[in-house]
């Protein structure tokens, strides 16, 4: 029986891995929930599971409910004793602090959060190296990978390849794109996810995201990894190997997959899914992503480059702009600028966890003062 604390149980991959825990009550079990505001939720979860270790980011939201609030509340529950893996899928940057109490604690980690490993790899995962902890991520595209690279050797990968589906706005230009709502943005072809990493998917800034996290997580260089836009999601992502042969990892697009893998992998389990047979999508297609059109993977890309704090910084600034154009402050082709502008005033030092949390929270403030010009 694996003890589980869900971190962000109430987003969109918090209520997947519920459900994954309902399909496998054999051999799960949830002893700690921890969500962002919102109560109502958090309390319904807590009496179908019967948790009692329960608590919220948002400390006003946590004080009406009764439960503990604030970040340390979630970072103590990934520490707790009863705890076996801790599910990391809170969103945003907020995650890093309850990871690494896990990490400390010699906890299991899945790890959802992509924010985590951009901001913070460089500190994370030598922690993780260091304490043996067994982090597997639950991000369909770097599951994808983990799995193709089970049982092979690090010198014998020459790319690592991260899909994409291209969001909803594949094949427009930068004018058009001028006049994208909100809801169009939000209205993705494929996955149903949260509205940050649903915005981060149609600016494409989810591949330089995840490029950035499969540099740390598989320890490969940027200039190895690669992005390809695969208008079908089938495929969630390739290794290819100096041999010239290429694995990849195939089936619907769905999360309770990855999820399911973080949970019991190596093993195998049964899902309960749809099986996908190659007759029901016969045509498979790859197409380039167009760097002028959508500039935000080569933003992040741009920012391991000038290294240290800066990945942090790129981060918060594409956080900030990203929620901002979700509440209707800024348009979307301003989201791209601001991070830029970010990038522009950013000085870079070195990464320790202080100057992480400093970086992110001057990025903020910079990406604030920049609505205005972009």
């Amino acid at each position: 029986m694996i003890r589980l604390a869900v971190l962000g149980s109430t987003g969109s991959i918090g209520t997947q891995t519920l459900d994954v825990v309902r399909h496998h009550p054999d051999r799960l079990r949830v002893v700690a929930l921890a969500a962002g505001s919102n109560a109502r939720g958090l309390r319904e979860q807590a009496e179908e599971f019967g948790v009692g270790r329960l608590a919220l980011c948002d400390e006003v939201a946590a004080s009406d409910a009764g439960v503990r609030g604030g970040i340390q509340a979630v970072t103590d529950l990934a520490a707790d004793a009863e705890v076996d893996l801790v599910v990391v899928a809170v969103a945003g940057v907020i995650g890093l602090l309850p990871t690494l109490a896990a990490i400390e604690a010699g906890k299991r980690i899945a790890l959802a959060s992509k924010e985590v490993l951009v901001a913070a790899g460089e500190v994370v995962m030598p922690l993780v190296r260091e304490r043996g902890i067994a982090l597997t991520p639950i991000d369909s595209e770097h599951s994808a990978i983990f799995q193709c690279m089970q049982g092979h050797r690090l010198d014998q990968i020459a790319e690592l390849i991260l899909t994409a589906s291209g969001g909803p706005f594949r094949g427009w230009s930068r004018e058009r794109l001028e006049g994208v709502s909100v809801e169009q943005a939000l209205d993705h072809p494929t996955w149903r996810m949260g509205g940050k990493i649903t915005v981060d998917s149609a600016t494409l800034m989810n591949k330089g995201l995840e490029t950035i996290e499969a540099h740390w997580l598989f320890d490969v260089p940027m200039d190895r990894i690669g992005n390809v836009v695969h208008p079908q999601s089938v495929i969630h992502s390739l290794v290819k190997f100096h041999d010239g042969s290429v694995l990849a990892q195939m089936g619907w697009p769905n999360m309770r997959l990855p999820i399911q893998y973080a949970l019991f992998g190596p093993d195998r389990v049964p899902s309960g899914l749809p099986d996908w047979n190659p007759t029901d999508t016969p045509s498979l297609t790859f197409e380039s992503i167009d760097d002028a059109v959508f500039p935000c993977p080569s933003l992040a890309r741009e920012s391991v480059r000038l290294g240290g704090t800066a990945p942090c910084a790129m981060n918060a600034a594409n956080e900030e702009a990203a929620n901002s154009f979700l509440r209707g402050e800024i348009s979307f082709t301003a989201i791209p600028r601001v991070v830029e502008a970010v990038l522009g005033r950013h000085r870079p030092v070195a990464a320790s966890l202080d100057h992480l949390l400093a970086a992110d929270r001057e990025a903020r403030i910079l990406a604030r003062e920049s609505y205005a010009h972009v």
